[in-house]
C-alpha cells in the first residue's frame, strides 16, 4: 500500500503540489491525469524522491520512504518514462537486468531474470536479447523499458507518461499488454497521463489534478458518472460521456435472441466496444459468443444506442 499524505511542493514561489493526499491499494492501478502544468508528474516523482517534497510524507506499507537513502529506495520501485529511456550503447539484455546487476544478483540469476520478461513481452530471447535498442520498432523498445523496470520484481512501478511517443494503434496494443501483464504480476501501478481515454482504459482508481490540487479521486465509472467539479466534467469531455459509459456496460448485460451476420465479439466485452465494432463493419447488429466460442445471441445498435442516451 502507498499512502501519500499531504504532500506540498513549490518552485521559485510557485506551488505545483498542494496538499495532496490519496491512498493506493496493493495491485491497483492508478492514473493521474491532468493537463500541463497540472502537477501530476512532480507528484509521481516525489513517491520515489526522485523530488523531494516541502512537507507531507509517502508511506509505503507503512515504512516512511525517507527512512533510508533515496537510491536504495529507487531500487526497490521500477520507473518508465515516455520514450522508453533505455542505454543505446547496451544490448536489450543488458539494458533489462540493469537494476539486478545493481542489486548485485549472480549472472545466472540475472540472465533467467531477463529472459523471462523477454518472454512475457512476446519478445524471443534468441532472436532479442542481443539486439541494441536501434534494431527495435518503436513498441518493442517501449516493452523493453517496461520490463527493464520491472527486472528486480519491484512492489510499486512508476510510469510517466510511457505510451506518450506511439502511434495510436500500437499505443493501445501496449495499453493492453500493460493491463494483462498487470493482473499477472500483481504489480501496483501509478501512472501519469494527460489522456483521459488512457486513463479510462487502464485505470483501477483515477485522481484528477488541476494546479496542483487533487480535484477527484475515484473508480472510473464514478468519475464519469458525477464528475465533482465543472474542470473534471470538461477534462472527460462533455459530448463523449453517453460513449464513455457504454465503456462500463458489459454486452453479456443486453445480449437479445436472434442471429446476426458476421463474425462474433466476446460477451465479455463491453457496449462501447460493440458500437466500435458495429460501426467499423457496418452492421445493424452483432453477434455474441462466449469465450469457448459458443454464440449467444446479438446486440443491436439499437440498444446500444439507448444506452448512450439514457441519463445516470
Amino acid at each position: 500500500m502507498i499512502e501519500i499524505e499531504h504532500l506540498s511542493k513549490s518552485f521559485s514561489g510557485v506551488t505545483v503540489v498542494d496538499d495532496v493526499s490519496m491512498t493506493i491499494e496493493d495491485g491497483e492501478i492508478v492514473v493521474i491525469v491532468g493537463t500541463s502544468g497540472s502537477g501530476k508528474t512532480t507528484l509521481l516523482r516525489m513517491v520515489n524522491r526522485l523530488i523531494e517534497p516541502d512537507g507531507g510524507r509517502v508511506l509505503i506499507d507503512g515504512k516512511d520512504s525517507r527512512a533510508g537513502p533515496a537510491y536504495l529506495l529507487r531500487r526497490q520501485i521500477g520507473y518508465a518514462i515516455q520514450g522508453h529511456g533505455l542505454f543505446p550503447h547496451r544490448t536489450v539484455g543488458e539494458n533489462i537486468g540493469t537494476v539486478p546487476r545493481l542489486l548485485g544478483w549472480d549472472k545466472g540469476k540475472t540472465a533467467a531474470r531477463v529472459d523471462e520478461l523477454m518472454e512475457l513481452f512476446g519478445l524471443d530471447p534468441a532472436s532479442y536479447r542481443d539486439r541494441l535498442p536501434a534494431a527495435l520498432s518503436g513498441g518493442q523498445q517501449q516493452r523493453v523499458g517496461v520490463a527493464r523496470a520491472l527486472a528486480a520484481s519491484p512492489k510499486v512501478l512508476l510510469m510517466d507518461e510511457p505510451f506518450g511517443a506511439l502511434d495510436p494503434i500500437i499505443r493501445a496494443k501496449a495499453q493492453a499488454d500493460l493491463k494483462g501483464i498487470q493482473r499477472r504480476l500483481k504489480t501496483t501501478i501509478v501512472l501519469v497521463t494527460h489522456d483521459m481515454n488512457e486513463a479510462i482504459a487502464l485505470g483501477d482508481r483515477i485522481a484528477v489534478m488541476d494546479q496542483g490540487k487533487l480535484l477527484q479521486y475515484a473508480r472510473p465509472d464514478e468519475l464519469v458518472v458525477r464528475p465533482a467539479t465543472e474542470f473534471v466534467g470538461e477534462l472527460l469531455g462533455s459530448g463523449e460521456r453517453p460513449f464513455r459509459l457504454l465503456s462500463f456496460r458489459p454486452v453479456k448485460s443486453f445480449v437479445e435472441p436472434g442471429e446476426a451476420p458476421g463474425a462474433p465479439i466476446a460477451e465479455t466485452l463491453t457496449l462501447r466496444d460493440a458500437l466500435e465494432e458495429a460501426l467499423w463493419s457496418g452492421r445493424e447488429a452483432v453477434p455474441v459468443a462466449t469465450p469457448a466460442g459458443q454464440v449467444i445471441g446479438r446486440v443491436t445498435m439499437e440498444t446500444i444506442v439507448k444506452q448512450a442516451a439514457r441519463h445516470p
